[in-house]
């Protein structure tokens, strides 16, 4: 296990580390195993998603419970959509559009959620392949796209087919889907359906996007592009090319990964970004409020992922590399939690 939790308890001093200590002491603290990743969907055209399994079957061997994924939730997106006023385009931006499953079972977002507990409510490690079907649809008009494909993997390939609840539309959604690079399908879905888990959590949150404050937007753009222009981003920049080549060239994905995770670019990534906003003087005050931004939305991505441990689960969660030292930082702060080592994880 990562030292974090232990260290941070041992010198807060604080009333809240009476519960950290008393949690501790009880020997069974959830695990929470973050995965930083690369976006996936940028990788070059024709690389082979079997290069994935060696990754895969170390997760896989991990047997989290649950695994969360960098996604916005069907009803934070509805939520987005209804408030565009607050939240212009974020919903155009990040959010599956669920109108066409939505149309074709004639059930709103919250009541295909609805339909989808009922479901799930009876735990079964083999469902008819009519109730699969059944939950890939009311999936997609839930806003759970990710979820749609794990049922959709979890079908044997002569069961994909159109029924009365998964029409031909929704079929060829499901299909492109299915084939995405996207990490939330390419290691997420896959994942899950090979674990027998019935859906994906979606803790990504886009709500705190306004604690950047009101601004210029040109003036912002400016500055933060003036933020990034800095010796740390182009070494990162040179990083991720160099990977890039090994990869495209069929090299090894554990090697990618760690390299990902390690300490040493996490520290980088800090540095190049947050680091330089939070030290940033610029006159339109851009640093601060991108550094606004992205610590309020980590928080809430935290908060979402707490929720999904809730008493008692072991979670993987997947998630932009970026984001790790703040999941990391943030989930230490927590009492029932400890951090699972991603080192151990990769390793030989």
């Amino acid at each position: 296990m990562l030292a974090w939790g232990a260290g941070a308890i041992a010198q807060d001093t604080s009333p809240v580390a009476i519960a950290d200590t008393a949690a501790e002491s009880r020997g069974d603290r959830s695990e929470v195993l973050v995965l930083g990743v690369a976006h996936l969907s940028q990788l070059p055209k024709g690389f082979d998603r079997r290069q994935l399994e060696p990754l895969l079957a170390k997760l896989k061997a991990w047997q989290p419970e649950a695994i969360a994924i960098e996604a916005l939730s069907g009803a934070q997106c509805d939520y987005l959509r209804e408030y565009d006023f607050a939240y212009s385009g974020s919903a155009a931006d990040y959010c599956f559009d669920p109108t066409a499953a939505r149309e074709a079972i004639g059930l709103s977002g919250a009541a295909a959620s609805e339909a989808i507990e009922r479901v799930l409510a009876s735990p079964q490690r083999q469902r008819p392949p009519e109730v699969r079907r059944r939950l890939a649809a009311l999936f997609l008009a839930a806003g759970e796209p990710n979820s749609a494909v794990v049922q959709w993997f979890r079908l044997d390939p002569t069961e994909r087919h159109a029924d009365a609840y998964l029409t031909p539309q929704l079929i060829e959604i499901l299909s492109k889907r299915s084939q995405s690079l996207n990490e939330n399908v390419s290691i997420g879905a896959f994942l899950a359906a090979e674990l027998g888990l019935e859906k994906l959590e979606s803790v990504d949150d886009h709500t705190g996007d306004r604690a950047s404050g009101p601004g210029d937007d040109k003036t912002y753009a400016a500055e933060i592009a003036q933020i990034w222009d800095n010796a740390v981003v182009k070494q990162r920049i040179k990083d991720d090319e160099h990977w890039d080549r090994l990869i495209a060239k069929g090299g090894s994905i554990i090697d990618w990964f760690r390299s990902l995770n390690s300490l040493e670019s996490q520290r980088l990534a800090v540095e190049s970004d947050f680091a330089a906003a939070a030290a940033s003087k610029l006159p339109g005050n851009s640093g601060r409020r991108y550094l606004a931004y992205w610590e309020t939305r980590n928080l809430r991505m935290v908060a979402n992922i707490r929720e999904v441990v809730g008493p008692g689960r072991k979670v993987l969660a997947i998630v932009g590399a970026a984001h790790k030292p703040y999941y990391e930082r943030y989930l230490g702060m927590t009492s029932d939690i400890e951090l699972a080592d991603i080192e151990e994880v990769l390793a030989d």
